[in-house]
């Protein structure tokens, strides 16, 4: 049968020629950008891959290639739209369904990923990129399971380290990335959190989440006024940012708080002042910086209320909160003399001048060092039982008191190792008198000098018989001493009138 010729409008001639240039056209253009993709230049390649999406709309590998270069350029949520406008074009696309779950595991969307490389393995079962891909996008699920698990019981390292893990596959999701930021400063480590943070805001300036790690960080590390204005920022953008609304009222508070105390420690209203630092301490116990300065001036308070032990615990809190807080170190030094712990007061200023090497924390430690080298002595007031501000009355007065006390004829009947024991004391008390009795050996004892390496109290000849015999020879009273027979030399016995 011979073929029949069919006549055609020439307007419909037109267009199928029209249209058969426009897709001769888009090839060429689409040709062109893969020239600049091998070439690596992207952007050149993304504006002839446009061309060619706008000379012929419904070809889907051109969508597809576009994505291609934009994930190139770590546009992802374009590529993603881009991809997902491929594989509704042609849902046999499998470089488009492909890209599509690549697209969304970079941003973080790892379920919806799944969903794209299963159906890619659907395509082809033996297709390995996306068998790995797949193994990736179930690796970044678990890792923000052991995250969410990790923050709820505060073990913010562990979210640290599952983030990181995360964004090694999910480059750009910012979520990931906001968790690693928050936890960053809940760790202290405000710099790489604040930079986690700037980064996200340069691409995104109204990003609420950003702003809240920003607030945080100049809230942790005690800048409050400027973290409530990001604070306040970011419920500017997102109205329902819970965790900025609550940081936001808690740093109001803290503030008010501390600020409540320091006056009326100022009023030296020293338990309200107690009382509010402790109150403060309940705010927020995440906010380190703050704390440790707050344990530091409740200690200060509780010093001047004479709870010492509790001030140098409450310091002690301080440096275990910030180790490089040097008021608190000076401050459980000074408790540490007070209760005269030398051997810690020393280590604390120890610490204080390799820190800050200056005239006042010189004189502080070589104070202490004195202190510790004279604890290790005799101490001759606590012998006497006086105060180291005792007056020569009181002096002599309590040298009678222990002289009687421990004189050994006091003791005769007692057993040999209690005779010795009061011995010995008699002694102690009479080296004890000799020095605090005598307005020389009295300051170069108080200054720390050994006065036993000067001679100070004729070493070995000392006698504390001597020493009593003369303080008790020229007065008379309620007590006389007289040489006993069976005693021996040097001894005496008492007889009380």
């Amino acid at each position: 049968m011979a073929a029949v010729d069919i006549d055609m409008p020439m307007e419909a001639e037109a267009h199928i020629l029209n249209q058969e240039d426009m897709e001769r056209e888009a090839e060429g253009f689409k040709e062109q950008g893969n020239a600049f993709y091998i070439k690596k230049d992207y952007s050149e390649a993304f504006d002839y891959y446009t061309k060619a999406i706008d000379a012929c709309p419904k070809n889907a590998s051109y969508y597809g290639n576009r994505a291609a270069t934009l994930m190139m350029l770590c546009r992802f949520r374009e590529a993603l739209e881009d991809s997902q406008q491929a594989v509704r074009l042609d849902d046999c696309f499998m470089k488009g369904h492909l890209r599509e779950g690549k697209c969304h595991l970079s941003l973080g969307n790892a379920m919806a990923a799944s969903r794209c490389f299963q159906k890619v393995l659907e395509l082809e079962p033996s297709n390995s990129q996306a068998q790995q891909e797949h193994k990736n996008a179930k690796s970044v699920l678990e890792y923000e399971r052991m995250a969410d698990f990790g923050f709820e019981k505060r073990d913010f390292r562990k979210v640290v380290y599952c983030m990181d893990r995360a964004l090694g596959l999910a480059s750009a999701c910012h979520r990931f990335k906001i968790l690693k930021a928050e936890c960053l400063a809940l760790l202290g480590r405000y710099p790489e959190a604040q930079s986690v943070a700037s980064d996200i805001l340069r691409m995104d300036s109204t990003n609420a989440d950003a702003l809240y790690v920003r607030g945080l960080c100049l809230y942790y590390e005690d800048c409050i006024d400027k973290a409530v204005q990001f604070f306040v920022q970011a419920l500017r953008m997102a109205p329902d940012h819970e965790k900025a609304r609550l940081a936001c009222r808690n740093a109001k508070a803290l503030k008010a708080k501390k600020e409540e105390g320091n006056q009326a420690f100022k009023d030296c209203s020293y338990d309200a002042a107690y009382q509010l630092y402790t109150e403060a301490l309940t705010i927020d116990p995440n906010n380190i910086k703050t704390n440790a300065k707050l344990y530091c001036n409740r200690g200060t308070a509780g010093a001047k209320l004479k709870k010492l032990d509790q001030a140098i615990e409450d310091c002690t809190s301080a440096i275990k909160l910030d180790d490089t807080y040097i008021k608190a170190y000076l401050r459980r030094a000074q408790c540490y003399m007070d209760t005269e712990q030398y051997e810690e007061a020393v280590r604390d200023y120890e610490k204080v001048y390799q820190t800050e090497k200056t005239k006042e924390h010189k004189h502080l430690l070589k104070t202490a060092q004195l202190e510790l080298k004279k604890s290790k002595r005799k101490d001759y007031y606590k012998v006497l039982g006086v105060g180291k501000n005792a007056t020569d009355d009181e002096i002599k007065k309590a040298y009678r008191k222990r002289a009687l006390m421990h004189h050994p004829d006091r003791h005769s009947a007692a057993t040999a190792e209690v005779q010795k024991e009061e011995e010995k004391k008699f002694k102690e008390v009479g080296e004890a008198f000799t020095v605090l009795s005598d307005p020389k050996k009295k300051v170069r004892y108080d200054n720390g000098h050994d006065l036993e390496d000067d001679g100070g109290f004729g070493g070995g000849d000392f006698d504390a018989n001597n020493i009593f015999r003369a303080f008790f020879g020229g007065q008379g009273g309620g007590f006389n001493f007289e040489s006993s027979s069976n005693a021996g030399p040097g001894n005496f016995f008492f007889q009380f009138g």
